[in-house]
């Protein structure tokens, strides 16, 4: 075949041999093209809207010195990075966190569990339990599928003494790290006796205010009924001395004392409480408090709760020192 120039003078066409004219080369067949459709709520196939599934070879785990090392490809950096994750300490929230501290180009990351139709992990989860199966790691939509590997077991022995290792460091981490524990427990309950107290103080003046005006009205009750029976008695002396005899006003006492009865019966039916003068007091002194509390707006629910508070502040911090005392005397 030749080339010629064509009309347009930019443009280069091929030329027919001789010998190849009239006849039509075969066009090759139209590729066809499969469409698949997701149908269907989309929210509960999440893992199936990521991007190309890269090999399972990119993240590996492995374990050295007991603990789990988990290797991966930063995506921004296209570099190696190993973290360390202790299993029982570590959570797939934390474990998701270092990535992206580690990697600012992470803007998404998540994990979900083995499987088509994986469901993703909480957050809370353990990295002990996550490590026990496979799972799918998912960095900016893009899926990586990570296999772990499976641990052998443990005799019952070995695992009895790992056991007691385990619980050996616990009372060791304990023991060197109690004191440092109680003096942070300490300032923190210092502080919130002072935050608790900052907020008593103008409660406590209100309080103060209000008990002062109830403990005058009260007092004023009682000396009102001290002067009324005086009133009753000098006047029945009266009756029965100037205006008529005994044998006149014995009957009108009877009647008043068993009114009196009544009274005094009807105020146990009512308040469920005996008829004593201290009882009577705080009583009245509790319905004048009440009474103008509300009119001054002061909150006793939440005057109480302080109060509570202060209290449990307080013994916290009172045994606490008495701890650190005891461990001060043991050093000696």
């Amino acid at each position: 075949m030749m080339l010629r120039r064509g009309p347009w003078p930019w443009r280069a066409r091929l030329l027919q041999t001789p010998g190849t004219q009239g006849r039509t080369r075969p066009r090759p067949p139209m590729p066809q093209v499969l469409c698949v459709k997701l149908c269907g709520n989309l929210k509960f196939y999440q893992s199936n809207l990521y991007s190309t599934v890269v090999p399972s070879d990119e993240i590996t785990i492995n374990y050295k010195h007991g603990l789990p090392l988990i290797t991966l490809t930063l995506p921004s950096r296209k570099e190696r990075c190993q973290f360390v994750v202790k299993p029982v300490l570590s959570t797939v929230g934390s474990f998701l966190q270092d990535l992206q501290n580690e990697d600012k180009g992470i803007k998404t990351a998540a994990i979900f569990t083995a499987g088509i139709y994986g469901s993703e992990i909480a957050a809370s989860t353990l990295m002990e339990i996550l490590l026990m199966n496979d799972f799918k790691l998912v960095i900016n939509k893009i899926t990586y599928n990570v296999q772990c590997p499976k641990k052998e077991k443990l005799s019952s022995e070995h695992t009895t003494e790992m056991e007691n290792m385990k619980s050996l460091v616990h009372r060791l981490f304990t023991a060197l790290h109690l004191e440092e524990f109680q003096k942070k427990r300490e300032h923190h309950l210092l502080e919130k006796i002072d935050h608790l107290k900052g907020q008593l103080q103008p409660l406590e003046q209100m309080k103060a205010s209000i008990e002062a005006r109830s403990e005058v009205k009260t007092n004023g009750l009682l000396w009102a009924g001290l002067a009324l029976l005086s009133v009753q008695g000098g006047a029945m002396a009266w009756l029965t001395w100037w205006v008529y005899s005994w044998d006149i006003m014995e009957p009108v006492t009877y009647f008043i004392t068993f009114s009196n009865s009544m009274v005094f019966f009807a105020y146990f039916i009512v308040t469920r409480q005996d008829y004593t003068y201290s009882a009577v007091k705080s009583r009245q002194f509790l319905h004048f408090f009440h009474k103008k509390s509300k009119q001054q707006h002061f909150d006793v629910v939440q005057y109480n709760k302080l109060k509570e508070d202060l209290a449990k502040a307080t013994e916290a911090l009172r045994r606490v020192r008495h701890c650190i005392c005891s461990a001060s005397r043991g050093t000696r």
